[in-house]
């Protein structure tokens, strides 16, 4: 008897299968091709991300390794034609690439006297939400040390101030350049406080450190 009922309760379940199979079996289909198309689809995006980072890649480095490899310094014509190119591959290139070309273009310029195309670049990158943080760190670094001087210095301040944090991988070179602005304002008990900070500090650079250092001394006389 008991293997009676078993039988029937299989048959039903079988049956059942085979409503539900073709009630929702085209559904199922539709339901594993779109899946199929998802994994194919990422893969191909994938492989297209790694060709356009190979292709940057190869355009970043024919524009700098001839910069690289010049035996002498470049004049400010050749300077600034490198600048043009470096940003031009710029606009069209990944946010990794773009950044570095940007960096190394806002060199050339700043090199070249031409400050103010190397401060638009160094703000744009600090403005791009896509790059790295320290790297956007950097460019605010950048910005406020060129900038002494010729921006407010309220700006300047203000562009300063997070990266005095001590958690900030660029503290010790922010405080010397807020010791400067200080300098500059004539507040020499401000800066040399913070000089005394930047050059008892061990997590700044030595240079940094000992910058300060010469620094405090001749204001101490």
């Amino acid at each position: 008897m008991v293997d009676i009922f078993d039988e029937v309760s299989e048959d039903l379940r079988n049956e059942r299968a085979m409503v539900l199979a073709k009630r929702y079996g085209g559904l199922l289909l539709v339901a594993m091709l779109l899946v199929l198309a998802s994994v194919g689809g990422q893969q191909f995006w994938t492989w297209q991300q790694q060709q356009q980072s190979e292709k940057a890649a190869n355009a970043y480095l024919a524009l700098t390794q001839p910069l690289d490899a010049a035996n002498a310094p470049l004049t400010s014509d050749q300077a600034l034609a490198a600048a043009k190119s470096l940003t031009d591959f710029a606009a069209t290139a990944p946010v990794g690439y773009q950044t570095l070309a940007d960096f190394r273009a806002a060199g050339l310029y700043a090199g070249a006297g031409q400050t103010v195309q190397a401060q638009g670049l160094w703000n744009n990158i600090a403005t791009n939400t896509g790059a790295d943080p320290l790297l956007r760190d950097l460019a605010n670094l950048l910005w406020a040390q060129h900038a002494l001087g010729n921006a407010p210095d309220a700006d300047v301040l203000a562009r300063l101030q997070p990266l005095t944090a001590d958690t900030n991988a660029y503290h010790g070179m922010a405080r010397e350049t807020q010791a400067l602005l200080y300098m500059h304002e004539g507040k020499n008990d401000l800066a040399k406080a913070l000089l005394s900070q930047v050059a008892t500090d061990p997590g700044s650079p030595d240079g940094v450190r000992n910058r300060a250092g010469g620094l405090l001394a001749k204001l101490n006389g």
